[in-house]
């Protein structure tokens, strides 16, 4: 187990995080101004156990830089749903939740191999999306696709990495867009789940790493900064 702070890193967490390490960065700079955080590129050569706190630290530090420069947006929305299961998909609704440094307290990923990792902690997306979706006649409801928490009001363009959201009392930064899996395809008519890419338009989940533990309700707000 690698222990960073209150982050705790499984030998599996911290492989793939080291090598999955240039294309969160790529995600955190696109579309921004790279040159805002290249100081804070590191050095990735060396072992996972020296790399590791490397790369989470430059993590970590980028979405400040970029707050620090003032080109990160805010808006308020709110917490429309929340879910949690221990095991599996869909995840199944519950008006409030606990969270902690690892995500949902009492929520669980049946597979550890692609999930669970400190920047994996929650896992957000957007009510318009959900609906559009369903609106196109896919069988997808809320907490079908994994995610936690399901926001509303919020431009989902501006929710991306880097950008942090206050959820009841719970800071959470996004890390990542979710990667759909083919466990998702049942959600849609045709199988087609790459409609929740990233690369089709702002439709993904997207991954948050929590910055402060605390407790979550429905109808709480969603200040996103």
């Amino acid at each position: 187990m690698h222990r960073l702070g209150p982050y705790e890193f499984s030998d599996t967490d911290a492989v793939r995080t080291v090598a999955n390490f240039p294309a969160l960065w790529d995600e955190l700079t696109l579309g921004r101004d790279a040159d805002v955080v290249a100081h804070l590129w590191p050095d990735l050569d060396g072992d996972v156990d020296e790399v590791l706190p490397r790369v989470w630290s430059a993590l970590l530090a980028a979405g400040a830089a970029y707050r620090a420069a003032g080109v990160l947006p805010s808006a308020t929305g709110t917490v429309a749903h929340l879910h949690r299961n221990d095991g599996g998909v869909p995840k199944l609704p519950v008006d409030e939740v606990e969270v902690g440094w690892r995500g949902v307290v009492g929520d669980r990923q049946r597979s550890r191999q692609h999930h669970g990792r400190p920047w994996q902690a929650l896992c957000l997306w957007a009510g318009e999306v959900i609906d559009a979706f369903a609106t196109d006649g896919h069988p997808i409801g809320h907490g079908s696709a994994g995610e936690n928490v399901t926001l509303r009001g919020l431009s989902w363009a501006d929710v991306r990495p880097g950008t942090r959201l206050r959820l009841g009392t719970v800071l959470c930064e996004v890390s990542a867009w979710a990667l759909p899996c083919k466990h998702n395809a049942r959600w849609f008519s045709d199988g087609d789940f790459m409609r929740m890419h990233h690369g089709r338009g702002p439709v993904s989940r997207a991954y948050a790493t929590v910055l402060e533990p605390g407790t979550i309700r429905v109808g709480d707000d969603a200040v996103l900064h």
